[in-house]
């Protein structure tokens, strides 16, 4: 089959100001090609899989942002984060069941904000979904060596193994893949509790504000030992409780009856994650203080152990923190693989990114950004600035998305809605609002991060304002979707 050069303009094209599209010949065969397993994932498996997203976060990262605000800065910023986090889940919850495909984020934003809005959206999405994989793989291979497990010294064969093992079960199959994930997510989640019981036994309030005081800072106190501003500062690790559930809607074109499962899987995930993120952060910093785990690589076992030798509950939860490592890694490059298929279907991307094997899986979207995710992690050794990027894309997106349902709810308020956002404007509202100031903040953390994320931006906007935007392919579902609209109003002005 070619996939060739002829090409019509469907309605989108006029309403969006965009160039000529070049559509493949027999649309049905270049979607057969490019057709993912439908009906594998009930709500109990997209359930697991945003859990799976972010229980890594638990078990480290979010510590750091206690040297940035102190207990009481971080505790703000963790509770406007949730927040943040809660309103975006709701508004994705209606814009999934509206929309129930690959595309997700990039697919909403389409339909509200153009050809531009859809582009940047899915761009700083995929920003988010590689880089976080090749950053946790680095965390992976130093669980591993500080376990003294496999005899391994050296990170990069952990990581090869990871980006191999786990891609190749990928491959196998969006079901068995899934089903991996939410066991291991289980194991994890396990462990947290089990944690939280050990810690709490020795907790004591007066160790969560033992971070001196910045006397200098504006606002400063026992609490908040480093000023108002440090509330700001810590918005990013707030973030690490919650970041990447918003990916659950990238599985809505293989989910079973997406239209309820996606909503429910969305709701209880966040609330499973809401419970984590209190029972970890208080368990941790009351247990041995917020200034012992501050800077710790694994904060769960400085809360049970201190300086003192190794407990069996305290090995146990290290290894259970590679069991959340690897959850978090497994389910961020699936995530990562149907996002690149969505923007490849469309024509966004170089299309044969977006070709699927006998068994449904987009092996190139899982192979390519796999093999780019090993050669950062082994090049550059840095999962914390790697997570830092990947942070920048999420807040990015995170806007946009939020912006997209206001755009709709008010452009289109008679769209069908199966399921609609609590709230409704005010919720997307307030999810758009905190999602600049996260984006903000991220410049108060790492600028040479943020600076990396533009740079990425960059080259992808110039490809998308040079090529792939005069390519775009009209029949693929997000686009069609958006032509329909385009046709409606269209129609309503004449």
């Amino acid at each position: 089959m070619s996939e060739g050069t002829d090409s019509r303009v469907p309605p989108a094209a006029a309403a969006d100001g965009a160039a000529e599209r070049d559509t493949p010949q027999g649309d049905a065969e270049y979607l057969r090609r490019r057709t993912l397993r439908r009906g594998s994932a009930g709500w109990l498996l997209l359930t697991g899989l945003g859990v799976a997203y972010v229980v890594s976060g638990d078990f480290s990262g979010w510590n750091i942002g206690l040297s940035e605000g102190g207990f009481g800065g971080l505790a703000i910023a963790t509770l406007l984060m949730g927040v943040m986090y809660a309103c975006l889940v709701f508004s994705l919850a209606e814009l999934s069941a509206i929309l129930p495909t690959a595309g997700g984020g990039y697919g909403f934003a389409r339909r509200a904000l153009g050809t531009w809005g859809g582009f940047l959206t899915g761009t700083a999405i995929l920003i988010e979904y590689i880089l976080a994989p090749a950053a946790i793989s680095i965390f992976i291979g130093e669980y591993v060596e500080s376990l003294n497990l496999f005899g391994l010294t050296a990170g990069w064969p952990v990581y090869l193994a990871c980006f191999v093992i786990f891609i190749g079960i990928h491959l196998w199959g969006v079901g068995e893949a899934l089903r991996f994930s939410l066991v291991v997510t289980a194991i994890a989640v396990a462990a947290l509790l089990i944690f939280a019981v050990g810690a709490f036994a020795e907790f004591d309030a007066s160790g969560l504000n033992d971070i001196p005081v910045d006397r200098n800072a504006f606002g400063s106190g026992s609490w908040l030992p480093y000023g108002v501003l440090g509330i700001w500062a810590a918005f990013p690790f707030g973030m690490w409780f919650f970041l990447g559930v918003e990916g659950v809607p990238l599985a809505a074109e293989e989910a079973k009856d997406p239209v309820r499962s996606m909503p429910k899987a969305l709701s209880i995930a966040m609330g499973v994650l809401v419970l984590l993120a209190l029972i970890t952060f208080f368990a941790a910093t009351g247990a041995r203080g917020s200034a012992a785990v501050q800077d710790a690589g694994n904060p769960l076992v400085v809360a049970l152990q201190g300086d003192g030798d190794p407990t069996a509950l305290s090995r146990f939860v290290n290894y259970a923190g590679l069991a959340g490592l690897v959850a978090s890694f497994f389910s961020l490059i699936y995530a990562g693989s149907r996002q690149l298929f969505a923007l490849s279907r469309a024509g966004y991307l170089p299309r044969f990114l977006s070709l699927t094997s006998g068994r449904k899986a987009p092996y190139l979207g899982l192979l390519i950004p796999g093999a780019i995710g090993f050669a950062l992690a082994a090049g550059t050794g840095d999962g914390g600035r790697m997570l830092n990027v990947a942070v920048f894309g999420a807040t990015i997106s995170y806007a946009l998305m939020a912006l997209s349902h206001l755009v709709l709810r008010r452009r289109e308020p008679e769209l069908p809605r199966p399921y609609s956002t609590p709230g409704g404007m005010l919720t997307s509202g307030v999810a758009f609002v905190l999602a600049l100031s996260a984006l903000v903040a991220t410049f108060l953390v790492d600028k040479d991060a943020a600076f990396i994320a533009l740079g990425v931006y960059v080259v992808a906007l110039a490809y998308f304002t040079f090529y792939s935007r005069h390519r775009l392919v009209a029949a693929a579902p997000e686009e069609e979707f958006a032509a329909l609209a385009a046709a409606e109003a269209e129609l309503e002005r004449d």
